[in-house]
């Protein structure tokens, strides 16, 4: 046996596959253990032993403690056999340990990878000399990357299977945004800036609120940079994903009001014991409030903390009313009870029905019937008002759905054929009272009988775009984030 060649082919594989060369030392010992073992039949573990010196590469084999003579390759095919066995599973299982240290060191860390391929939807990527997987849940919506792929992620977790070390990567995790803003923000990652909170729907929107320890430093400036150069490379990372920079603040109404940008907030009202944040918007701020599909309320409430309900003044206004009539209602209760429940955050029938009676009690000082009586009225109230909601979505459906009807068939010009003028279409769709027949053989820019077509303001025509659309923001009435 060629002692130097094997002692190379021993420090190649630990400088390839960063492996301690005592530990592969070791794994060749107790391999030529094994073969003596098989060679002789005998299962006495402590009968032999090897020892390779490590400077030399010199092997010798001992028998009950005397050397042996005997030259490894004496030992015949199966006791080689069984050597290489032994080496090649100790050696994947030093491997292994290997792995799982290194990248268990590096968990929360961004590496960047090698696409290979995608196994039961989950992209399978080389990281360094490790194979990672992301699953379909910690991958961005809609991206899709091709073998050779360039892949930057984040470590998430690292777990012993076994035979294997599973590393798993993530795309999708908040926190794969926030070490972008580490890499690509000096300031975050010297924590002169802290990230406080971070609220995310992978692929679309992400909310971050940000604050500074120094005085001179802007946290939200500095995030964005210059031209907004720092935040268009994280931006650019997620293909386009939405980043709304937020200023961190102790007052939670604050920090409501500024999550909730650009909408302008009216009134905010917060009642700790449910954790619910009412907010009042003008009606022209209610769908930038509410956002598409209520993703703004949504990402504002989980940066928060916060229930976050959001009403228009009208529907604030009728809520406390609706909450004072049916206290009015209960012997001993007043208007100044009312009053002294909405300072508190209580500003609906809905919120007395939650709250309970303990907290009536302590916060009206009012006795235990008392409590459990206002609790009735307002939970009977409350189903009232609740199946009234319910009636006005399904006749503003049934509107909008003989609204879009009409609008699809003169858009379409059936009935007689002709063609529809766009402001005759979005009269008709707005639902005009005084829109005149379109006399015979007239064209339809005299329909409105003095040669004059009925009126359409850029709002109308806004309008009518909406209904044939769908439209893109959610509105909601008063229901919770």
């Amino acid at each position: 046996m060629n002692t130097q060649e094997m002692m190379r082919i021993l420090d190649s594989i630990a400088r390839d596959r960063n492996i301690d060369k005592q530990l592969l030392i070791s794994d060749l010992e107790q391999a030529m253990v094994s073969a003596a073992r098989k060679h002789y039949s005998t299962l006495d573990a402590e009968e032999f032993k090897c020892t390779l010196d490590p400077i030399s590469g010199e092997m010798q084999l001992y028998r009950h403690g005397e050397p042996m003579n005997m030259p490894p390759e004496a030992f015949g095919r199966i006791a080689a056999q069984t050597f290489k066995q032994v080496m090649i599973q100790r050696f994947r299982d030093d491997e292994k340990s290997s792995i799982f240290e290194e990248f268990s060191k590096r968990m929360g860390e961004i590496v960047t990878g090698t696409a290979q391929r995608y196994e039961g939807g989950a992209l399978v990527a080389t990281i360094d000399r490790a194979e990672a997987f992301m699953p379909r849940s910690e991958q961005i919506p809609g991206e899709q990357f091709n073998p050779g792929d360039r892949v930057r992620c984040l470590i998430l977790d690292v777990r012993d299977a076994g035979s294997q070390v599973k590393i798993v990567l993530s795309r999708a995790n908040p926190e794969f945004i926030k070490r972008l803003f580490e890499v690509e923000v000096p300031e975050v990652a010297e924590r002169i800036i802290e990230i406080k909170a971070m609220a995310r729907e992978a692929g679309y929107r992400t909310k971050i609120a940000v604050s500074s320890i120094d005085s001179k430093v802007d946290a939200v400036g500095a995030c964005v940079g210059v031209r907004g150069s720092r935040i268009k490379n994280i931006v650019d990372e997620l293909n386009g994903e939405k980043i709304d920079i937020v200023r961190w603040n102790e007052s939670s109404q604050i920090l409501i009001q500024n999550a909730l940008k650009p909408a302008e907030v009216a009134e905010i009202s917060l009642c700790f014991e449910l954790g619910r944040a009412t907010v009042v918007v003008r009606d022209d701020q209610l769908s930038l409030a509410i956002g598409k599909r209520g993703q703004n309320v949504r990402l504002a409430a989980r940066l928060t903390g916060w229930d976050v309900d959001i009403l228009t003044p009208e529907e604030f206004t009728k809520g406390l009313e609706t909450m004072s009539e049916t206290l009015s209602q209960v012997e001993g209760l007043s208007e100044e009870h009312a009053d002294r429940l909405a300072a508190l955050g209580m500003v609906s029938v809905f919120d007395l029905e939650e709250v309970g009676v303990e907290v009536l009690m302590t916060e009206l000082e009012i006795d235990e019937a008392t409590a459990q009586l206002a609790i009735e009225k307002a939970s009977a109230r409350a189903k009232e008002v609740h199946e009234e909601q319910e009636r006005e979505k399904e006749e503003k459906a049934r509107r909008r759905a003989e609204e879009e009807a009409a609008a699809r068939q003169l858009l379409s010009g059936e009935g007689d054929g002709g063609e529809v003028s766009p402001d005759l279409a979005a009269a008709a769709i707005l639902g005009a009272s005084s829109l005149p027949a379109q006399r015979e053989g007239a064209s339809p820019d005299d329909a409105a009988g003095d040669g004059q077509a009925p009126s359409v303001s850029e709002d109308d025509d806004a309008r009518a775009a909406d209904i044939l659309g769908g439209g893109d923001e959610t509105k909601r009435d008063g229901g919770n984030a």
